[in-house]
């Protein structure tokens, strides 16, 4: 695979691995691997992360056949699935981990949407098709695996056409956030930092993208997690011979210091809309 930069590999390594790809696959639901918006504390996750989709794509002005998408940083391929069965749009999934890319081509084909969706081996920090091909941009809680994310908004902005959009969530900290006090979250996902609206923000205006909106739905993070630490509690006795127990401890573990950071006021999630020049 690609000359990936070390914080990419490093994910890819990981989303490949048995473990993450059967915990992820079995306690999210199987189709997505995105922070859910909430209605209730014991919310089933599927529903929860099906949730966000609809609100990302209600966004989304003019949906149809015509309209291209790439979803970067795709997972499992959820949100194209939806997209391609309520609008019939055509979806690009690129993501950097075969072992997710082979359970999307097959969740695809089963339900009948490959004339539909394609799914790309790759990095968003490298999008590998030509410049100004698609109408909208989608990601979600992808970009923080990036060691370069000014270099993912670049291309972003590449395969973009002109007047296209962008529409992302992504595990970001706090505007206000004290130095040091993620420590503990960066370490778990082997990162140096965090994105934050205020980047996402300056990024979009070094871009010359028009902001479209900015929602700030943090406490949907400590909700997700939350919600999942008790759910792979609860499954853990299923999970056995899928998922190592050494993996469900340091998960449990780090979860708790997602909670704890999201309590404590150091981390933000939300929708991040822009559109790109006309």
């Amino acid at each position: 695979m690609g000359n990936y930069s070390s914080v990419v590999k490093t994910a890819q390594d990981y989303y490949n691995s048995d473990d993450a790809d059967n915990f992820y696959y079995h306690v999210w639901g199987g189709e997505d691997i995105h922070i859910g918006i909430y209605e209730n504390a014991d919310e089933d996750i599927s529903s929860a992360s099906t949730r966000t989709i609809e609100t990302m794509a209600a966004e989304i002005a003019g949906k149809s056949a015509d309209t291209r998408i790439i979803d970067i940083g795709a997972g499992y391929g959820g949100a194209a699935r939806w997209l391609a069965s309520q609008y019939g749009c055509h979806v690009t999934c690129l993501n950097l981990s075969e072992a997710q890319n082979d359970r999307n081509r097959a969740m695809t084909a089963e339900q009948g949407l490959l004339q539909v969706i394609d799914v790309v081996d790759g990095s968003f920090e490298d999008i590998p098709t030509a410049g100004g091909l698609f109408d909208l941009a989608w990601s979600q809680d992808a970009i923080l695996h990036s060691g370069h994310r000014e270099r993912v908004l670049d291309e972003v902005d590449r395969v973009l056409k002109p007047g296209g959009e962008f529409i992302f969530t992504d595990p970001m900290q706090a505007d206000d956030c004290p130095a040091g006090v993620l420590q503990p979250v960066l370490e778990r996902i082997h990162l140096d930092s965090l994105g934050s609206f205020a980047f996402y923000r300056q990024q979009a205006q070094r871009l010359g993208w028009e902001e479209v909106s900015v929602t700030d739905l943090t406490p949907q993070l400590v909700n997700h997690y939350t919600r999942v630490r008790q759910v792979l509690a609860t499954k853990r006795d299923d999970l056995a011979g899928k998922v190592s127990d050494d993996y469900m401890d340091r998960m449990i573990l780090g979860l708790k210091h997602w909670i704890d950071a999201g309590d404590n006021g150091y981390l933000s999630w939300g929708i991040l809309h822009f559109r790109k020049p006309g």
